[in-house]
């Protein structure tokens, strides 16, 4: 019994791991030169031309144009 925990616990901490692993900060560039830190990847609305992202600093999600978006790229943490 109890080995089939401990094999049931080890799944559940590599599969936690792999989760979180995967959630890393991004830098946005913007064109008027400001950077923005999101937490986890953007994601683009192809329909809208928008830039959804989860701020890091707020933790509010926010919203901006494709067009104003200079690069993206994932931040070393």
């Amino acid at each position: 019994m109890q080995n089939k925990l401990l094999i049931t616990s080890v799944f559940a901490a590599a599969a936690l791991f792999t989760v979180a692993g995967c959630s890393s900060n991004q830098a946005v560039k913007t064109t008027d030169g400001k950077t923005i830190v999101t937490d986890g990847k953007p994601q683009v609305d192809e329909d809208t031309g928008l830039v959804s992202y989860k701020n890091a600093e707020t933790g509010k999600t926010e919203q901006i144009n494709r067009d104003q978006v200079k690069s993206m790229g994932e931040l070393d943490n």
